[in-house]
């Protein structure tokens, strides 16, 4: 099972690394890599998982330029979107 949020997520990382610098461009790949594992992972991420990657992508935010802060909102909001499909929290 594909959870199309997650993977949509993953996407906007890539573009975002692609015109990040530095340490912003390894995390964001980090994370990408993280997300496409979890898109397609026998189980979903739970809340705390998805939390974290969000905190992680707000501190990075404050280190790239506009362009690539807009591509991070977009895989915020569809981590959001998957969140709001997980029970709990």
């Amino acid at each position: 099972m594909t959870r199309d949020q997650l993977q949509t997520a993953a996407d906007h990382l890539r573009t975002a690394a692609d015109t990040a610098d530095g340490d912003a461009t390894d995390r964001l790949t980090d994370l990408a890599d993280k997300l496409d594992s979890l898109a397609t992972a026998d189980r979903g991420p739970d809340h705390g998982t998805m939390a974290r990657m969000q905190n992680t992508l707000n501190e990075v935010t404050g280190d790239v330029d506009d362009a690539t802060v807009t591509e991070i909102d977009d895989a915020k909001a569809a981590i959001s979107d998957y969140r709001s499909t997980v029970e709990g929290v």
